[in-house]
Parts: C-alpha cells; structure tokens; sequence
C-alpha cells in the first residue's frame, strides 16, 4: 500500500511540472541602414563622406528623449532615445542626413525615422543620442545645417 501511495504521489508531482515547449526566439527586425557599433550607438554602414550633398537648408533643432522612448516611430520603429535618429516636418521617412551643429561645427548622420508636429519654428527633432554627438544639450534649441544625403522611401 505504500508503494502504492509513493507512486501515486510520484506521478502527481511529475504530472503537476510544466511541460517544456519550443518556443521560436523573435529576431529583430533589421530596418535600419544605421548599424549600432561596439559602443552601442547607432554608426552609417556606408561611409557618407564621399557622398554628394542632395540638398541642404539651415533650421533649428530641438531634442527628443525620454517621453517618446519606446514608443512607436511613423514608419513603425520603437524609439530609441539613444540612437542616431530624428523627426522631421516633411522630409521622407528613411532619409540619411548630416546635422552640423554651426555653433561648434560638430556633425552626426542621422536617418529620419519619425514625423515632427508642425507646431513650432522648428523643423527637425533629434534623438538623445544624436543631440549629444553635436554638443546641443545644454542649448536645447540650436541652428544647424542640414545636408540631405540620400533621400527615404516614403
């Protein structure tokens, strides 16, 4: 009878664990022309230096950071304060362009990869991580360059 109990008991416990399930990993989506490097930011694969400037307009940037952090971008992207991106007011999602801070002659390429409200003067919004390769964090608000390099999709 004790037996009987031990192997009732035993079977209880074996039926009672959860069953182990494949469960297929999720791969990133890789959308971004923008590769992160050994640091964790977000570089150009190709090298921009040697690319013709397509257009060029001078206009003040603001920063965006914390408030939109991992939310939805317009072309679909979560947002990632710490990467090389921005929003603009019209330019086409997936357009590479370099953002020269003209205070400190400081420059970072970026991909635009979300809208910008047209709310104020201002037409481009960089991320955190753009922002703080040109030095404009202290400023907040700064009149910079931008050259368009090759131009998005939408």
């Amino acid at each position: 009878m004790k037996k009987l109990i031990l192997l009732g008991f035993s079977f209880l416990l074996v039926s009672c664990t959860p069953a182990l399930r494949y469960v297929e990993e999720s791969k990133p989506i890789v959308s971004n022309p923008l590769a992160a490097d050994s640091s964790g930011k977000t570089n150009p694969v190709r090298n921009y230096d040697k690319i013709d400037v397509l257009e060029s307009s001078i206009e003040t940037a603001s920063y965006y950071a914390d408030e939109f952090h991992g939310r939805k971008t317009s072309n679909g992207e979560i947002f990632n304060m710490n990467d090389l991106t921005a929003a603009h007011v019209s330019y086409p999602l997936n357009t590479i362009c370099r953002v020269t801070n003209l205070k400190n002659q400081k420059s970072v390429i970026v991909r635009i990869n979300d809208r910008k409200p047209k709310t104020n003067n201002r037409s481009i919004d960089l991320s955190l991580g753009a922002a703080k390769e040109i030095d404009m964090i202290n400023d907040g608000l700064t009149e910079v360059r931008v050259d368009i390099l090759e131009w998005g999709d939408n």
